[in-house]
This record gives C-alpha cells, structure tokens and sequence, in this order.
C-alpha cells in the first residue's frame, strides 16, 4: 500500500494522467480492503434467499477402519443443496463435493474455512491468524464475494457487505453430519448471491449425538481449546445436545513485528429433534457466540495527523434460533417449512452494525404424470441493520435500513429416458428493495451410463445483487496535505446487479470397487461486474478545513470470462490405506467496457485467485488403534498479492487408547517456518508452522 501513496504524493505536473488514475484506483481498492475494516472484497456478494439443509438418516460417522464407508457408499450419500430433497451424491447434475465426519475427524483442521479445502475448485487462503479468502472457481475475498453459505438452512450472509463474517461462523466440528460443498451457479433453487457456488454445512440429528463428549488441548498457534457436548433422549421420538466450545488463537507472523491478530472465541448452543406421528419431524436449534479478533485498521480524519494505525479488537457477538418442521403427506410428497431468526453485532475501531434477520420459507415437493419429480417453494426476509458511525469518514446513509427480499421458485425433474436420462428445469423469481425483479433460470441434464457410471451438463443464470456497501457507503481516505486532499468512495444508488451465465459438464464414475472419479468442468460469462469509476474532483468546505476531494463511484463497466476444470480421484489401495486428491485448474479474463475508466480492478481480481491447485491426502490406520494422516497442498503465485505459489503439510497421528478415548497429535504447514497465502497490512502476513494435541473422551454414541 505504501508503494501507491508513495507514487501518489510524489507524481508531479510531469506526471501522466493515466499513471495518476491508476495509483488513485489500487491505492483505493487497497486501503479500503486492507485498511478501512469494512473491505472493498465484500462489495462482490449479494443477496440471498432463505435456505434449507438436513442430516441425512444415515450416520457417517467412522470409529475405526476406513472401509466402513466405501467408495459406493461416498457416492450414495444423499445430498439435499441442489435440489432441497435428498439425492444421492452420484445422481447429482451438479460439481458437487461432499466432506464427511470421517473427513472431518481425520483432516486436524480447527476452522471451517480450514475444512474446505479439501474441495477441490474451492479457494482458501489464511490472510491472518482470524481472517480468510474464500473463493470459488474465482473471485477469492476475505468475505466470500458470490458465494452463499449456509448452516443447517440457514443462511450466514449479511446484507452490510454482501458476504460472510468467517470469524463467527463456527460450531462443535464433531457435531457436523457433512459438508456439501457446489462448484457453480445455484441461483434457481437458492436465489441471489448463490453466483459462483452454494457451501451447505450440516450437523448431525440430535439422536446421532447421545452421550457426554469432551476434547481439550494446545499448541504453539491453537494455544488452548475445550469443548463439550451432552446428548440423550427418551429413547422414543425426542433426542436432544446441549454443547460449547471456547478457544484462545496467537497471532501469526508479521514482518513488521506487530502482533494484533489473536482471535478470542466463545460458542454455545443446542438441538432438538422430535419425530411426530410417524409423519412429522420437528427441529429447534440455536447459537449464542461471543467473542473479539485482533486488527490492525487504518482511521482516516479531518484533523492532523489525518491519518493513523490503529491496533483494536474487534468486538463480536450474536445468535440465532431456527425451528423447522416437515410433513409427509404421501410416500411421494411432502411439505417443509423453516423460519428463524439471526442477531448480529460487530464493533471494531472504524465502524460499527447490529442486525436483526427474521426469514422464512416454505417448499411443497410432490410427484406429477410421469415420474416427474416437481417442487415449488415461497420465502421472505426481512434484515434490519443499524450501522452506527464510530469515526467521521466511514458513514451509511441512512444509519438504518430494513433489506426485504420475497421469492419463489419453481422445478420440474422430468425422466426423459426411464431411469437413464432426466432432465431438470426450474426457476427462482426474486424481489428484493435494491433493485426490483430477477430471474435466474437454469436447465440441467442427467444421464446415468451405468448404475455407478453418470454424465451431466447443466447451464444456469445467476445474479448477485447489490448490498448497502455499494448503494450507500461513503468512505473517505487521506491523500495529502499539500492541498489537502482526500479521496472517497461513493455509493450513489447507482449500482445495478451483476450477471452470470454458467455453461459446466462433469463425469463421475465409481471405476472399480476401490477407485472412484469426479471430473467436473465450466465456462461461466460475466456482465456487469463490479467497477470503481473516477468521478470529478471538487472543493469541500464542510467539515473544516476546506479540502480537496477526489471522488470514485460504483459501477457495472466489467467483463469477465471464467474457465476451468476439477479432477477429484479417491482410491482405496487396500483396505487400511486410503488415498485422495484433486487438481483445479483456474483461467481468469476480465475486461473493461469502452465507457469505464477502471484502470486495475480486472487485473487485481485476476490476479487475486490462484490458477493451479493440488491436493494429495493420505490416510493410514496400520491397527485399528494407531491412525496417520498426511496432506499435501500446492498452490500457485497470486500475483495481484504480491503472494508466490507455495507448497505445504500437514500430518496428524492418532492413537486410540481405548473405547471412547482418543488421543492426537496434528502438526499443521510442516515444510517452512512461515510462508504467505494471501496480502495483509502492511505487508504479507507470515502463516507459521504449528503443532497441537488434542484429547478427546465420548461416551454413549449411538
């Protein structure tokens, strides 16, 4: 960011207009990412529609050997993100992945963002100890631009900035069933914001978690976690679990020396579940967090020094409280409903918001002439958010907005061909205050070419709509002194959706008894992508002194053409070693319109996904008490970062003492001492090489 100031404050008359234009644009895409704590990234999310997601009857959870889920058995996990009905994996049109306990248990990970990078397509880098990019196929940002993201149906997106608060979305990892993780568009079943891809993480039925669970340990990074988990029932129709979990993380390292980013945490909650009259199933669940993450941000003011670092936690808290109920009505039809309710509240130095979200939604799913599998579906959300200004030059206008989104969809599965080829069509309609209608259609073909061998093809229309960061922000940044000039980002109502239309194909075939293959491949077409536009510069008088202001607008003057590919083998070489991997394949070209004068947003965002992923993982039990798990990441150079490719480990030993009683022992980015994965402020953030032990006690699992 210095290079950029320093390029600013030292061009003269001599100086290019050009070369002024494009310092001006990096140096305000940079300190408002790096900078203001509001991040410019969020402004490439959007709006959602509600969301649905339940644990599949089966339990996935593995005590011992690893062929107690088979390949077969991957495959014929019933998934419910594309379509709100189970569906086995295998007969999915869609580039789906799905992380399993097992997975889960086995992979050492303590963080969400950490689990998903056993997805192949999906980009996670760690920016600092408590902040992550997560991207899809694209577009990697600390706030998860495009992507909608769910727990137990769910959604975790906020409408300040149009993306995911990661630092707060967690719960007990034990507790989670599986993790369904989309690649691609999923607008027609899921609405705005589901662009580039739809994460729909699930946790288990309560009667999955009968019993006591305790896990406790440390390391040199993870310095100290507990968690706790109590489950039972009446052994009839009503289970319940109560759980909680605290931890303590240190920061990473700084080249600068400034250790801000320790991360602070605290989370309880409980499930229920009833089964009612051998037709109804009813879930109550909630969440209560607190806890504070560690920043460094940079205030802006109208009085000398105009400019200064401020190193402050960032106070966080919140909870939900979600009620779900289903009906089957016939073997072949069924209705669901979900409502609930999400607080939030987030105080960090520069800014400020507390949120209330009240959703509901409604899906009625029944069969027509035909074997045609047709759902339809109606929701509503209100979200009222009141930003409250805490320094001058970070302001929304108005202070407090009520965001009101109604939709509806429709979707058809039709069997063209018996049970060999079907074809799904559908639509979401949506409304939301912003900016009117949309419509996202998409049309998906199915073709089973044996009963373990399938071949999809699928094209759909996606959306992300604006949020109140690019309708009604102002954020102003110090320039100079001489004049005194600052320049300030301008939300102006102006804004407008931006548009994808998503052309993917994928193969997925269960090769022999112990390999498995996923191969998934995309082209998406982008309009109407997110620009920063010069505006023209005028005097303000108010507040004093007089200063020059430089003013950049939001606009939709982007292009931008996507295409890749994802290979995801799993071979099972005997019954005691498990092997896994992908490769993601990554091309970026965006583009400006002939109108925009945006001199490096379309590179930066180029430059900001990596284009080469892989991913090895290697999972031995030699006894059935003594497990070993490797992992193996490369990742190629973000230029726009200023980040190199990197390649990394981690291995994770566990020993089964005795029944209910595990101990482990994870080391996690084993072959340097610190490398960088994504740009931090000032500079690169170090991740380092860590250790941890953990000891978990259970007792009573079903």
């Amino acid at each position: 960011m210095n290079r950029w100031l320093h390029l600013l404050r030292s061009s003269g008359p001599t100086a290019s207009r050009t070369r002024k234009a494009t310092a001006l644009i990096k140096y305000a895409q940079e300190i408002s990412i790096l900078r203001s704590g509001l991040l410019l990234t969020m402004l490439f999310g959007g709006l959602v529609n509600t969301s649905w997601g339940q644990s599949p009857q089966d339990n996935q959870e593995t005590a011992g050997h690893l062929t107690q889920i088979s390949l077969e058995d991957l495959g014929n996990i019933e998934v419910t993100t594309t379509s709100k009905e189970p569906v086995k994996a295998r007969e999915t049109p869609a580039a789906i992945y799905v992380i399993t306990q097992e997975d889960i248990r086995r992979s050492g990970a303590t963080s969400i963002p950490e689990l998903l990078r056993l997805a192949p397509g999906i980009e996670v880098a760690r920016i600092d100890s408590n902040t992550w990019s997560v991207g899809v196929r694209g577009f990697g940002s600390a706030v998860s631009r495009a992507v909608l993201v769910l727990i137990d149906g769910r959604s975790v997106y906020t409408p300040l900035f149009a993306g995911v608060w990661w630092q707060v979305q967690d719960t007990l990892l034990e507790d989670i069933d599986h993790i369904e993780v989309i690649r691609g568009p999923g607008g027609t079943i899921w609405g705005a914001n589901a662009v580039n891809g739809v994460i729909n993480i699930i946790t288990k039925n309560a009667r999955e978690s009968h019993g006591v669970l305790v896990s406790t340990g440390g390391g040199s990074l993870d310095q100290g976690f507990l968690n706790f988990r109590y489950g039972g029932g009446n052994g009839k129709n009503f289970d319940y679990r109560l759980y909680g979990r605290a931890f303590t993380r240190a920061a990473e390292f700084h080249p600068s020396g400034r250790q801000f980013d320790d991360w602070h945490m605290a989370q309880t909650g409980f499930r229920a579940d009833w089964d009612l009259h051998n037709r109804d199933t009813l879930t109550v669940q909630g969440d209560l967090y607190n806890g504070d993450v560690g920043q460094s941000v940079g205030i802006t003011t109208y009085s000398p020094p105009y400019f200064s670092n401020v190193e402050q936690n960032a106070e966080l808290s919140g909870g939900n409280l979600v009620g779900r109920w289903k009906r089957l009505l016939s073997a072949t039809s069924d209705v669901q409903l979900e409502t609930y309710y999400d607080r939030t509240s987030r105080r960090q130095a520069s800014f400020a918001e507390t949120r209330d979200t009240f959703d509901v939604d409604f899906i009625h799913h029944f069969s027509l002439p035909g074997r045609q599998n047709f759902l339809w579906g109606l929701g509503s959300r209100f979200s009222s958010g009141n930003a409250l200004p805490v320094v001058p030059t970070v302001i929304f206008t108005p202070n407090s907005q009520t965001d009101k989104l109604y939709s509806a969809f429709l979707q058809d599965e039709i069997p063209i061909a018996g049970d060999r080829l079907s074809l799904t069509i559908g639509s979401k309609f949506l409304h939301n205050n912003y900016i009117g209608f949309e419509i996202e259609p998409s049309a998906r073909l199915l073709w089973k070419v044996k009963p373990q061998q399938t071949v999809w093809a699928a094209i759909t229309r996606a959306v992300r709509t604006p949020s109140r960061i690019d309708e009604d922000l102002q954020l102003t940044a110090f320039l100079s002194s001489n004049p005194l000039t600052f320049f300030r980002i301008v939300g102006d109502r102006k804004f407008s959706s931006e548009d994808l239309i998503g052309y993917e194909t994928g193969y997925r075939s269960l090769v022999r008894p112990n390999l498995y293959l996923d191969i998934a491949a995309f082209y998406n077409d982008y309009t109407h992508l997110q620009s920063i536009e010069p505006g023209v510069p005028f005097l303000e008088n108010s507040p004093s002194p007089s200063h020059v202001v430089l003013p950049f607008l939001f606009r939709n003057a982007l292009l931008g053409k996507t295409a890749g590919f994802e290979i995801a083998p799993d071979w099972t070489p005997t019954h005691w070693w498990r092997l896994r991997g992908s490769y993601s394949y990554l091309h970026m070209d965006l583009s400006k319109t002939s109108t925009s004068q945006d001199a490096s947003t379309a590179r930066s965002a180029q430059g900001s996904s990596p284009q080469h992923q892989v991913l090895v993982q290697s999972s031995l039990d030699f006894t059935r008490r003594f497990a070993l798990d490797q992992t193996l990441r490369y990742v190629s150079a973000l230029p726009a970062q200023q980040v190199r490719a990197y390649v990394t480990a981690d291995a994770g030993f566990t020993w089964r003492a005795r029944t209910g009683l595990n101990l482990s022992i994870v080391g996690q980015n084993l072959l340097q001492p610190h490398h960088a994965e994504y740009a931090g402020d000032p500079g690169a953030v170090g991740i380092k090489r860590g250790i941890y032990g953990k000891i978990t006690w259970q007792t009573g699992q079903r």
